[in-house]
């Protein structure tokens, strides 16, 4: 089986997802092979001759190769002005790549003017005409080179930057080899599959669309014992580890699926009627000993929803061997100033902290489950301890106005000292989750496969308002500001811990 992760993607780690179903498939007796397209793909349009007519694209362009390099060491991350250029630079080299009319590509973004990844219609017309994919003169050489011999391929579609290309690759595919079962899953074609009726628009293009986790119905698909009875972690060595846009290894590593607090309102896990799955906290430690001895990381990413007690104070126990950053809740765990030193000690370098909110009314209304006396306290004793914070605020919730959204920037003012980088997200209402029912829904994203809707909102805060307050007022205060641009151009939380 051939397991492919399309573009377009932040290509600073490997993809975790085709890792770990490769590791079970090859235990259970499959012969895997692994693509990461994203990666060479965009590798592969950096080394492209491009016509350059001004000194930006001209410089941009002569210094591709230094700035890869340069963009793979770690004194660069000293210099934050340095790495602006050199991700501006190899920004703007992939922004002139696309040669194909309507396509704005970035290393975090693709975009079409006229083709939307939230329509069925124009991911079928991708499909239908691959040859304008920018990426198709890639994927055209090699896709033959490592399909020879495969009964199987599987595309693994986790965000909507990558499903034009990965329709595009379908589509290829279906025409080149007509007789190779296609197979689509990932983060997002999950999402799709919870909509409630859902019914696949995609007919022949695709012969099977996988939800969750695919281990066991690939198993299944491919006649092998579907019920997995161990254990195994992913493994990342088939992977060119030292291509990837970071100095040296960023290790990703899940250590459960869900959410473990899953009780905010409007979370999209919660709407999608995920349930919690960890791994047990012995494999976890195993796991990370193991893959640290193969791999070397310089960086250990835990992509949980929110790391588990359970395994914060396991890790604070007994160290992974590199530093690590991942999603962390607000709670009396963290309250605990020696317990984050212990964090700290162990190689924790960042934790992201979903504070949303610095109104404890509204934070109470979303049922988040934090006491903003306690976050206060776990802000100070992470401060304290070294470990910088990612904090994530949401604005236009239904229980915020501009009154509630002023305490929050006088709560962040407050903690500016200890906060390290801030990410300020607009709230997009989940269109089948529970609590949407109670608003009225207005048209939001156009297409059958958006997973959002527009809302009423009670306190008359619309979207422009709230935009308006967030780059008008909340961004422009001078504390705020000088946090806002810590964060790493592009790459944003995926290189922040960097920098610390």
């Amino acid at each position: 089986m051939l397991l492919v992760f399309p573009p377009l993607a932040k290509a600073c780690e490997p993809p975790p997802g085709i890792a770990s179903l490769a590791a079970s498939l090859i235990a259970y007796g499959v012969p895997c092979r692994l693509l990461d397209a994203n990666l060479e793909g965009q590798l592969w349009l950096l080394e492209q001759p491009q016509l350059a007519t001004d000194t930006w694209s001209r410089r941009a362009y002569k210094g591709r190769s230094r700035n890869l390099a340069a963009l793979r060491d770690i004194t660069t991350y000293q210099s934050p002005d340095r790495y602006r250029r050199v991700v501006s630079d190899l920004n703007h080299i992939l922004a002139l790549s696309a040669t194909t009319g309507g396509v704005v590509i970035g290393l975090a973004d693709y975009q079409h003017n006229t083709l939307s990844p939230l329509r069925s219609s124009d991911l079928i017309a991708a499909a239908q005409q691959p040859e304008q994919n920018p990426f198709f003169p890639y994927f055209s050489q090699r896709l033959p080179d490592v399909i020879n011999g495969v009964s199987t391929v599987g595309f693994s579609l986790n965000y909507l930057s990558q499903a034009l290309c990965t329709f595009a690759m379908i589509g290829y595919v279906r025409k080149r080899y007509p007789t190779l079962k296609v197979v689509l899953g990932g983060g997002l074609v999950t999402s799709w599959l919870h909509r409630p009726g859902w019914c696949s628009p995609f007919g022949t293009l695709v012969d099977h669309l996988i939800s969750g986790p695919g281990e066991e119905p690939l198993l299944a698909l491919l006649g092998r014992d579907s019920v997995l009875k161990r254990h195994v972690p992913p493994d990342y060595t088939a992977m060119p580890l030292a291509e990837y846009f970071s100095p040296g290894l960023i290790l990703p590593y899940s250590a459960g699926r869900g959410c473990y607090w899953n009780h905010c309102s409007f979370c999209p896990e919660r709407a999608e009627g995920n349930r919690y799955y960890p791994v047990p906290v012995s494999h976890v430690l195993s796991d990370l000993r193991l893959l640290v001895e193969q791999t070397e990381p310089r960086l250990i990413h835990l992509l949980d929803n929110a790391i588990s007690p359970g395994l914060l104070h396991a890790l604070a126990k007994h160290p992974p061997g590199a530093p690590w950053y991942g999603f962390a809740r607000i709670d009396e765990h963290l309250g605990d100033l020696e317990f984050c030193k212990a964090l700290k000690r162990s190689g924790c370098v960042m934790l992201k902290l979903g504070l949303e909110s610095g109104d404890q009314g509204v934070l109470e209304r979303m049922g988040k489950g934090i006491n903003l006396g306690v976050a206060s306290r776990v802000l100070n004793n992470l401060h304290n301890a070294g470990i910088a914070v990612y904090c994530y605020l949401l604005f236009g919730t239904p229980a915020e106005t501009v009154v509630e959204a002023r305490r929050t920037l006088e709560f962040v003012t407050a903690h500016h000292q200890t906060i390290s980088f801030l990410n300020l997200a607009l709230f997009n209402m989940p269109l089948f989750g529970d609590e949407s029912q109670e608003y009225a829904h207005t048209p939001f994203y156009e297409g059958d496969l958006s997973l959002y809707t527009a809302f009423r909102h009670p306190g008359a805060w619309d979207r422009k308002q709230v935009r308006h307050f967030i780059d008008r007022e909340f961004k422009r205060h001078p504390a705020i500001a000088a946090i806002v641009r810590n964060d790493p151009r592009y790459f944003s939380s995926s290189h922040a811990a960097l920098f610390c």
